[in-house]
């Protein structure tokens, strides 16, 4: 089975929309998607994802379920180095880095950072649909491994159209790295495509591989460039990128 999950094109937040901008890559990621194999596509409630998902929808013909769980989750958390409460991997490299519980596979959510918030439950909210979704698509985690049963195997593609966040999330879930590895060190620009696959090296036994992270074939084909949105400044004197 693919596992096909694409973060919302270029967002207009205050709105819950995308801008200009991300409708051209919408339309452009909907052309690429049009002769892709997609048997079963879900999407975030919320209108950057769904608006993202609508263009390719027109494009390809598909339908789609949406899945409260797949929304950007609400983990608010305080940060030191700027004194209000935010994103969970809205922090300073200066803070992060020097916190060796976040980049622990197993033990990231014991780290002080997300006490008396709400990151855990929402962590398991996440997990579970993630879980019961893959277990109707026929793979059934094993106990509480990275193995999955393989009940009933498949070559289905199932689509995700969600966030960032969640993005790192769901791979933090299948691959057993913390969120913390995927939120800093790795970005997925709007639009952009990561699949994963299962492996069946054991018979029954699955694990999922990450074939592409954050793929924007699609805009580079047409000379597009990526929106900068989950980046930050380049160098620390640049005054156009977001610091």
């Amino acid at each position: 089975m693919k596992l096909v999950i694409i973060r919302h094109a270029d967002p207009d937040y205050p709105n819950n929309t995308i801008t200009e901008k991300g409708r051209v890559e919408a339309a452009l990621l909907a052309k690429f998607l049009k002769n892709k194999k997609m048997d079963y596509v879900y999407c975030s409630p919320m209108g950057r994802a769904q608006d993202t998902c609508l263009a390719s929808q027109k494009e390809c013909g598909f339908e789609f379920e949406t899945l409260e769980w797949l929304r950007e989750f609400k983990a608010r958390v305080y940060c030191p180095t700027r004194h209000f409460r935010t994103n969970a991997w809205d922090q300073m490299p200066s803070f992060f880095t020097k916190r060796p519980l976040l980049y622990s596979s197993d033990r990231w959510l014991e780290d002080t950072l997300f006490a008396n918030n709400n990151m855990e439950e929402q962590y398991l909210w996440v997990k579970n649909g993630l879980e019961e979704l893959l277990k109707k698509h026929g793979y059934e985690r094993d106990e509480d491994s990275l193995v999955f049963k393989a009940v009933r195997p498949n070559r289905d593609t199932v689509v995700l159209f969600c966030h960032f966040g969640l993005l790192g999330m769901v791979l933090s879930i299948l691959t057993g790295f913390s969120p913390y590895v995927f939120w800093q060190h790795f970005c997925a620009a709007p639009s952009s495509v990561t699949t994963l696959v299962t492996e069946e090296r054991e018979d029954g036994k699955a694990i999922f591989r990450c074939l592409s992270y954050g793929d924007i074939s699609h805009l580079n084909i047409a000379g597009e460039p990526p929106a900068f949105a989950a980046r930050f400044c380049e160098t620390f004197d640049c005054e156009d990128e977001r610091h």
